[in-house]
């Protein structure tokens, strides 16, 4: 049967002298206890090398040499980790768990000595020395009274420990030997493993005698300060109980006489505060019923706190009270412009809203989503727009929630209940009608505590916001008129369901004459003022911004741009405290000096153009990016080979761009069958970043017709679209971001989808002036544009060199999540 346990029943050996004992033994290591003579012990075996011990005690003559470890965590102890001198012992029983390991009941017989260590593999085997008692002291009356004093010691120590018995007394009374008591009672002690080996080693039954005396008189001090503190914990319980009977005989008593008391004072405070506020009938029946309650409890009870903590909830809410909108138009568009430069979009949004709320007071409050990549200022805008409306500002980030409760609250019948987040931020605010933001609502997560972006759902919903339940009130609560505003950075990550209740509205990256402008109008000022310095004790140049915005950042917001300027701020901050006069003005030449070598260097200018080498548009989390496709053709057997952590996207895009070469090789020049000899190699650098997006088809196609015709393409043009097998050229997303990269490398062409063209008068337009970007339909059409010749049959096929990866970083090729038409 399985998970038998057998007993071994064992026969003990015929008691030994000491003489007759014998000296050659197997040694069992024991971790925590120092094991005395006739001291009888049960000892758990795990140990490889202790079962093997006792295995070979078994098969010998049940003789054991045991041996305490000096330090109890040595997983496998060497000769050096244990002691000298321990115990040699018989095994009187053995038991086989389930689990393998053995339980051995043991008796120790003989002090003994390790004089020799004979091995230590598959175990301990050692020869020992018995060591012979010091000398058998004469009786004495010193002796006979040293006895007395242990075995009294002794009894008390069990007495207080509830453990004295007859037998007990019997079995100390019994024993005449010094020695022999000694170890009886130091076997009994529990003491640490180094002072019973000392105790063990001494060989004076006398002196081992007084040792133990010595801790006795310590261990009675423990024993009778812990029974006293017992004796004075039981003394407080029956206080305990004694003072509650006596305080309801004094409740009964003022009762009798009339006298309300503070806590009936308190109720009638907060009934008179319920009856003050303006709820709705199903709030306030629930309060006054919670009262009620209340009212009946114990003040002492668990209960009457989590009713108080309640209502003190249901009186703090602001339930019918909210601020007054600032309707002046006007004044709200001054104080958008005043923080922030541009953003048109949302600016006329928000004076839309303030112009119906004038014309509908009624109206429900919006709910607004700005996503765009980080450091544009979503959550700062958040802020004007609740200046501008005079209204309190809520703020709460979502970023790594994965517990619903967060959003809904915990239910009353928790320990440390709470209501959610989502009115603990309308307590805080005061009022019923701020202005909530709610932060990376694209980094929600989900695990077995529920979704959290479920439970937003009944919050920015409009048509059921106005009922809100939180699970710790369950009592609706009105938020229609809450003004909830959502950022993201990416809206792949946002759940279609919370996306249909939001009104997106996307922030793109910012252009270098936009952050020129408000590095000037807004983020010098405030580094100026934070570092403590004057305006007239630091100047920056035009030339020693853009700069800064060229080589030191990389980015479509400001976050790092005003990380750089802060750092120049601080220095020359800190030439001030050292006594430099001033002012400092910083330029383009001496910037170095202040930000150290540039973290990035400019593209490498392509002088003419490249034959397979063209030019593309990424879209990222943090803006537009430029990325360069390469081409090579090699004599080989027909395999298109991707590098530079291409995504299947991007990998299927190629073969798209491949059949399309091949569908028009007569037009292109090429022979039916030019993919059979030759092998193409599409690679785009930055091979550590991950790239994936439909949006570079037309660039991959490009490349490859460029390499295989040998007609290089212009250096100074840029595309995007996604391809077809047909060659047709389908729309894609962040135009504008992909326009301001462009923008930002001085390309002066840009390539996009003929069905783009609505979103052309998104992108600035200084950046329109400056770049000419051209729709296209088909690829025909790219072909004619990107080429600097005209691949036909009379031109023959070039084979091109593989070109050298521009020296910059990119970040990841990502393609926009394809909504409401987008792709």
């Amino acid at each position: 049967m399985e998970n038998q346990i057998e007993i071994e029943e064992l026969i003990p050996p015929p008691a030994l002298q000491e003489e007759d004992l014998p000296r050659d033994l197997p040694l069992l290591p024991v971790r925590d206890v120092v094991v005395f003579p006739y001291m009888i012990l049960p000892l758990f075996v795990a140990r490889e090398a202790s079962v093997a011990a006792v295995e070979a005690a078994m098969a010998a003559d049940q003789h054991v040499f045991l041996a305490a470890q000096k330090d109890q965590n040595v997983e496998f102890p060497g000769s050096e980790d244990l002691y000298q001198v321990g115990t040699i012992g018989v095994i009187m029983r053995q038991l086989k768990m389930p689990d393998g390991r053995l339980k051995v009941l043991v008796q120790g017989l003989a002090r003994a000595r390790v004089s020799d260590w004979q091995q230590d593999q598959p175990y301990f085997r050692v020869t020992v020395e018995p060591l012979d008692e010091a000398g058998g002291e004469e009786e004495s009356p010193a002796s006979e009274a040293l006895m007395r004093s242990v075995r009294e010691a002794s009894e008390q120590i069990l007495s207080l420990r509830g453990l004295l018995s007859s037998d007990v007394l019997a079995i100390l009374g019994s024993v005449e030997e010094p020695g022999r008591l000694a170890d009886l009672v130091a076997s009994n002690l529990r003491l640490e493993t180094k002072t019973a080996q000392i105790i063990l080693e001494e060989t004076g039954p006398l002196a081992r005698l007084q040792k133990v005396h010595e801790h006795l008189g310590t261990e009675l001090e423990v024993s009778t300060i812990q029974a006293r503190i017992q004796s004075e914990a039981q003394e407080e319980m029956s206080k305990t109980q004694r003072e509650y009977f006596l305080r309801e005989q004094l409740r009964a008593i003022r009762r009798e006489l009339g006298d309300a008391d503070d806590r009936q004072r308190e109720l009638r405070e907060l009934k008179e505060t319920l009856n003050k506020k303006r709820l709705s009938k199903e709030v306030r029946a629930e309060a006054l019923k919670q009262l009620s309650r209340l009212e009946q409890m114990q003040p002492e009870s668990a209960e009457a706190a989590v009713i108080r903590s309640y209502l003190d909830w249901i009186v703090d809410l602001p339930w019918s009270s909210g601020s007054r909108d600032r309707l002046d138009v006007k004044k709200a568009s001054m104080i958008l412009d005043q923080d922030h430069y541009n953003l048109e979009k949302v600016k006329e949004r928000i004076l839309e809203y303030l112009a119906v709320r004038k014309l509908n007071p009624k109206m429900k409050g919006p709910i607004l989503c700005f996503i765009g990549p980080p450091g544009v200022g979503k959550t700062s805008l958040g802020r004007s727009i609740a200046r501008a409306l005079k209204r309190k500002f809520v703020r709460m980030s979502l970023g790594g929630v994965r517990d619903e409760a967060e959003i809904r609250g915990h239910r009353r019948t928790y320990i440390g209940a709470m209501p959610g987040r989502i009115i603990q931020g309308i307590k805080q605010a005061g009022t019923n009608n701020p202005v909530f933001m709610i932060d990376e609502v694209d980094k929600v997560g989900a695990d077995f505590r529920g979704d959290p972006t479920s439970a937003l759902l009944e919050v920015l919903d409009p048509e059921q916001n106005f009922a809100f339940s939180d699970h710790y009130l369950n009592l609706p609560f009105d938020l229609s008129k809450v003004m909830f505003i959502t950022t993201a950075n990416v809206e792949d990550t946002i759940p279609d369901a919370l996306w249909d209740r939001m009104e997106v509205i996307e922030l793109s990256g910012y252009s270098e004459e936009d952050k020129l402008v408000i590095a000037k109008e807004f983020l010098i000022p405030r580094q100026v003022t934070e570092n403590g310095l004057k305006p007239e004790q630091i100047a920056f140049s035009a030339a020693a911004i853009s700069e800064a915005i060229r080589s030191y950042t990389r980015e479509a917001g400001l976050r790092n741009l005003e990380r750089e300027l802060g750092a120049v701020c601080r220095k020359a901050a800190r030439k001030v405290a050292e006594g430099a006069p001033g002012p400092f003005r910083i330029t383009a030449a001496n910037l170095p000096k202040y930000l150290g070598v540039p973290k990035y260097l400019p593209e490498e200018e392509r002088g003419e153009g490249e034959v397979g080498v063209a030019t593309g548009l990424a879209w990222t989390a943090a803006g537009g990016e430029v990325l360069r496709v390469e081409v090579s053709v090699l004599e080989g057997k027909g395999n298109l080979t991707s590098t530079g952590s291409l995504g299947e996207v991007m990998r299927e895009s190629a073969q798209a761009a491949l059949s399309y070469a091949r569908s028009r090789a007569k037009t292109l020049g090429l022979k039916p069958s030019f993919y059979e000899d030759l092998d193409l190699h599409l690679h785009v650098p930055s091979g550590a970043i991950p790239k994936d997006g439909p949006s570079a088809g037309v660039t991959i196609a490009t490349a490859m017709i460029s390499g295989l015709t040998g007609v290089a393409v212009r250096e100074d043009l840029a595309m995007t679209g996604e391809i077809t097998l047909t060659g047709k050229v389908l729309p894609i997303g962040g135009l504008k971001e992909k326009a301001l990269a462009a923008l930002r490398l001085g390309l002066g062409t840009m390539l996009v989808p003929a069905k783009n063209h609505r979103e052309l008068s998104e992108i600035p337009a200084k950046a329109r002036r400056k770049l000419k970007i051209v729709t296209v339909e088909h690829m025909d059409q790219v072909l004619e544009l990107a080429l600097v010749a005209k691949p036909g049959p009379k031109k023959p096929a070039q084979k091109a060199k593989k070109k050298a990866a521009p020296k910059t970083a990119k970040t990841a090729k990502k393609a926009p999540r394809a909504r409401k038409g987008k792709k």
